[in-house]
């Protein structure tokens, strides 16, 4: 009964299901190829200090040494990555409640499903990366960090002029992964415009009506009752991803996509596309007033640096 129910609330039409069907064999010729063999995966201990090796001891304080250069406000927004990356079993889970794309078995030889793992193994790479970076400084409040309750968005974009080699390492690595992953989606979404650009430009614009809301809008450690907007305002301030960010990436998706020159769309279809190509600058005149307050905010504690304060 529980998995019926289950299936339902996350159903589609019968003929978007065939759509994504359709598209296995393409999806193995041109999303798979950018996944990397097993064999030839990165892990975290290829950027950290070696624990089995004589030196190990002399490596950590290297590496405790550089850390002490970072601002506290660039830890509270690693911090949110990390817990990023660490939720992707999370997502998996939601992936595999979708019909058409769902992984049955766990063990399913469906592209959809072979790249749906694929994916969640990389970015969990991620997140164990940024765990274990974390934790040798000892600047972050590793222990209040696994208190958070609730998984936190994909946040992109960390700065690269820290002068930290293995943080810059760490940063470029996962960011290159990223890429990778960004391509891939970019042209599954091209091809669903190209098998069904009405119900490809509506599916966009209602996603853009709600905002993108990540799960982090939920998360709490106890101390502070907003804190993914002061996280968010940090993330903002240090131009990790910010609403012009978000701007540019919407203008250069709806160029890809090529959705202002859409035609022969229904009467919902013209509405959904006329939104999206409007929605830019919407958001760009928001972020003017945005930068307008920020001038004006606070310094907070976080208890995930040991409740030192940052200036939100």
């Amino acid at each position: 009964m529980g998995e019926c129910l289950f299936k339902l609330t996350h159903s589609i039409p019968q003929q978007k299901i065939e759509i994504f069907k359709s598209m296995d064999g393409w999806v193995e010729n041109n999303i798979l190829t950018l996944l990397k063999p097993v064999e030839k995966s990165w892990q975290p201990q290829d950027f950290l200090p070696d624990a089995a090796s004589d030196g190990f001891d002399e490596q950590v304080k290297e590496l405790r040494k550089r850390a002490k250069e970072i601002p506290d406000d660039y830890f509270v927004s690693l911090v949110g990555d990390m817990i990023t990356e660490e939720a992707l079993p999370t997502y998996q889970t939601l992936l595999n409640t979708l019909d058409g794309v769902r992984d049955e078995t766990g063990a399913s030889l469906t592209s959809w499903a072979i790249w749906t793992r694929a994916w969640t193994a990389e970015e969990n790479r991620h997140g164990d990366l940024l765990n274990q970076y974390l934790y040798l400084p000892g600047r972050v409040d590793i222990r209040q960090r696994g208190q958070l309750s609730s998984p936190i968005g994909i946040q992109l974009g960390l700065p690269w002029n820290m002068g930290i080699l293995s943080l810059a390492q760490i940063c470029g690595t996962v960011a290159s992964d990223e890429k990778r992953l960004e391509i891939a989606y970019n042209i599954i979404v091209e091809k669903l415009f190209e098998i069904d650009p009405d119900g490809t430009v509506v599916a966009f614009a209602e996603m853009m009506r709600k905002k993108i809301t990540m799960p982090a809008h939920l998360m709490y450690d106890e101390h502070d009752l907003n804190l993914f907007e002061h996280f968010s305002a940090v993330a903002q301030r240090l131009g990790v991803y910010t609403s012009n960010d978000y701007a540019d990436i919407l203008e250069f998706l709806v160029d890809r996509w090529k959705v202002q020159e859409l035609t022969g769309l229904s009467a919902e279809g013209r509405k959904a596309q006329e939104y999206v190509c409007l929605l830019a600058p919407r958001i760009r005149k928001v972020e003017e007033r945005a930068q307008a307050r920020s001038k004006r905010a606070p310094s907070i504690p976080f208890s995930w640096i040991f409740g030192r304060e940052v200036k939100l």
